[in-house]
């Protein structure tokens, strides 16, 4: 699928691919899926990310090219009128250095930047590598994927039938650990909370929403983004993390209000997820999983293989997780994490982005 460079401007009859539009603006091609509710758009192919992957640099390399020289095609995508505040990418990459031997790597946008790993989009980009034929030689009953993420190496598991995909999808994560358990940490407005500060591919605060005087089933989705966002902001300034392997990942994605339900139980736990700029997760968010699993073992409340059910509070998808493998990554002991959920199509698009427009590379508006 074609994703950028110009397209023909006249102004011609029925039957037309594409709309009128200007000769040199960029036309972007999507293929459109969500997971658990949270939307993800694939840019199957950017001219500008395969050539600079081309040319040999690493994904983290590429990651900073992008949102230096060409994040005019983020904005085009993750924000109005083509995109919304909820919005979710990724660019798919193939071969170079930047894949390092996986199917494809990829490069996850949303409307204040990119991100290091995200799971609900790794089960959706399975599915569509094997649809789309990234993967050779497709197994049955299920096919490994192999995904090279700002994070790392991560596989999902697709389930195949010699045709298409299927559903359940799960993956195996980057080593997941524990940053800091039991952080006191003093929020403007909240006073003194507890947080846990947990690595998934990328690090989140987590906390009850009980102790901002909140409920994360019933309270208002405003108040919950609010106090999770004082939250977020007050761990910045607070804590330093660290990452065993670079300092561009060092950095706190966002924090995650649960109902408190941490010991191991049948039932599901509730959560909500609010990452970047205030934007809120409408899946139970599958890094945020994968930290929270790797927290739990960590303080001993499950044990290997013992799986969890863990619930949006936006849209009430279900993902599962449990902890498969004990690893170390740098000087943390970690745990390899398996997320569970189920990915759909929702349509592919083509976008035009005409020069003369005022507002061609999008809005944010909350």
């Amino acid at each position: 699928m074609a994703a950028q460079g110009g397209g023909d401007s006249d102004s011609g009859g029925a039957g037309r691919a594409l709309p009128p539009h200007s000769p040199s603006g960029m036309v972007l091609q999507t293929v459109e899926m969500h997971t658990g509710g949270e939307p993800l758009r694939i840019i199957p192919r950017l001219e500008a990310a395969e050539r600079a992957a081309a040319a040999g640099l690493s994904l983290l390399s590429l990651r900073r090219e992008m949102a230096a020289r060409h994040d005019h095609v983020r904005r085009a995508l993750m924000h109005e009128p083509r995109g919304h505040a909820g919005m979710y990418g990724a660019v798919v990459v193939r071969g170079g250095r930047a894949a390092d031997g996986a199917h494809l790597a990829v490069l996850f946008l949303h409307c204040a930047g990119y991100s290091a790993m995200c799971g609900h989009a790794v089960m959706a980009l399975g599915r569509f590598a094997l649809d789309y034929g990234l993967v050779p030689a497709p197994t049955r009953p299920e096919t490994a994927v192999r995904l090279r993420c700002p994070c790392g190496p991560v596989t999902a598991f697709v389930p195949w039938d010699g045709r298409r995909s299927g559903n359940p999808v799960r993956f195996h994560s980057v080593p997941a650990f524990a940053a800091a358990t039991d952080l006191a940490i003093d929020v403007p407005g909240h006073g003194k909370v507890v947080v846990d500060i947990g690595y998934g591919g990328t690090f989140y605060a987590f906390l009850s929403a009980e102790q901002l005087g909140l409920d994360v089933c019933s309270s208002k989705t405003r108040d919950l983004v609010s106090a999770a966002s004082a939250v977020t902001e007050a761990v910045k300034k607070q804590f330093k993390l660290h990452h065993p392997e670079s300092e561009d990942l060092a950095f706190l994605y966002g924090t995650i209000l649960t109902d408190g339900k941490d010991a191991f139980s049948e039932e599901p736990t509730t959560n909500i997820c609010v990452f970047a700029d205030e934007q809120v997760d409408r899946s139970p968010t599958g890094s945020g999983v994968t930290a929270r699993i790797a927290l739990q073992y960590h303080k001993g409340l499950i044990q290997l293989d013992q799986s969890r059910t863990f619930r949006s509070s936006t849209t009430g998808s279900l993902f599962t997780g449990k902890a498969v493998k004990e690893a170390t990554f740098g000087n943390y002991n970690a745990v390899i994490v398996e997320v569970s959920g189920e990915a759909f199509y929702t349509g592919t698009a083509t976008f035009t982005v005409e020069e003369e427009d005022p507002l061609k590379h999008g809005f944010f508006f909350k």
